[in-house]
């Protein structure tokens, strides 16, 4: 056979093959494992889904994602991870310290990107914010200088609160950093700080709101360790008998009926950990992806449970508001 025809026969079967090859690689399903603590808000869900396709992922197309859920049950989380793990997903999503961990135990190789968290360091998921290590990366979205800013948003919305109650787990990794910071901003404002502790092992909410009313608090605060997350509801429907003003957290509390809360945006928690899935799933490393602290930061106000209890809020405080519930 002519040498130049041999040629042209090589390169036409060398296209053929990337062609095909690409056409495998563009055909190919990437599945992502979703574990969490507890059952996510739908509008969390849906910014983590809108994240994925904007970067051009469709599910059913080109990704699938196997949801798992712990429902509060924090025992179950190792089973469920390991079973994500034995489906061979090529990436993890997880939404709480507990499933990060549980997710950490279960594999050593498959990337893990945390959406939602803690201090991440403080809780050895990572070795450090910039230098993950590991196959863990993603969002912590704890900023202890935010809890400073929650009580001054509490004290300028009712100017005659002296006494705060302050609900929060001191065996969580980031109290007392958090602490501290709250200590910090009570002096100035002439505010006295009561501890309100629970822990996992004694989630006795009743017996610290007890507490609360004959320590005479005239106002809530919460700290943010899992277990307050946990208990929203309850807590919530603790603090409305109180009929006392509240800052919670995260913007949850206020959906679930809670009077105010100032922390990190978790949508947007969620939309950002589907930029991590879409480089890992390009071939980035976790250990290379530093992890992220929060950015954007709302102040969300539910009006209609201020009218219930009998509370007023001030226009210039209504006015700094991100998003208003009426």
């Amino acid at each position: 056979m002519n040498r130049k025809i041999v040629c042209v026969v090589l390169v036409t079967l060398f296209l053929a093959l990337c062609v095909s090859a690409e056409a495998q690689q563009s055909n190919k399903i990437s599945r992502i494992g979703f574990l969490s603590s507890i059952r996510e808000a739908s509008a969390y869900v849906d910014a983590f889904q809108q994240g994925l396709k904007e970067l051009g992922y469709v599910e059913g197309k080109n990704i699938s994602i196997e949801y798992r859920y712990a429902e509060g049950k924090l025992d179950r989380l190792p089973e469920l991870a390991a079973g994500l793990v034995k489906l061979k997903v090529d990436v993890l999503v997880v939404t709480s310290r507990f499933a990060a961990s549980a997710a950490k135990q279960a594999t050593t190789t498959i990337p893990i990107v945390v959406a939602v968290t803690g201090d991440a360091v403080e809780t050895g998921l990572v070795d450090s914010l910039a230098h993950p290590g590991g196959n863990v990366t993603g969002l912590s979205v704890f900023a202890a200088e935010v809890t400073g800013k929650r009580l001054e948003l509490l004290k300028e919305a009712f100017p005659k609160i002296s006494r705060v109650a302050v609900l929060g787990d001191p065996t969580s990794p980031s109290y007392q950093l958090a602490w501290q910071q709250l200590k910090a901003a009570a002096k100035p404002l002439a505010v006295q700080l009561q501890p309100l502790d629970v822990t996992l092992a004694n989630p006795d909410f009743k017996g610290v709101f007890d507490a609360a009313t004959k320590g005479r608090a005239d106002a809530f605060l919460t700290l943010s360790p899992a277990i307050v997350g946990f208990y929203r509801k309850e807590i919530v429907t603790l603090v409305a008998k109180s009929r006392l003003p509240a800052i919670y957290y995260n913007g949850r509390f206020v959906e679930d009926g809670g009077l105010m809360s100032y922390g990190p945006n978790l949508a947007d928690s969620f939309k950002r950990a589907a930029v991590f899935v879409d480089k890992i799933l390009k071939g980035a490393k976790p250990a290379d992806l530093p992890v992220e602290q929060p950015t954007k930061f709302e102040f969300v106000i539910n009006l209609k449970t201020a009218k219930q209890i009998g509370l007023t809020i001030p226009p210039t405080v209504l006015a700094q508001a991100d998003r208003v519930i009426k």
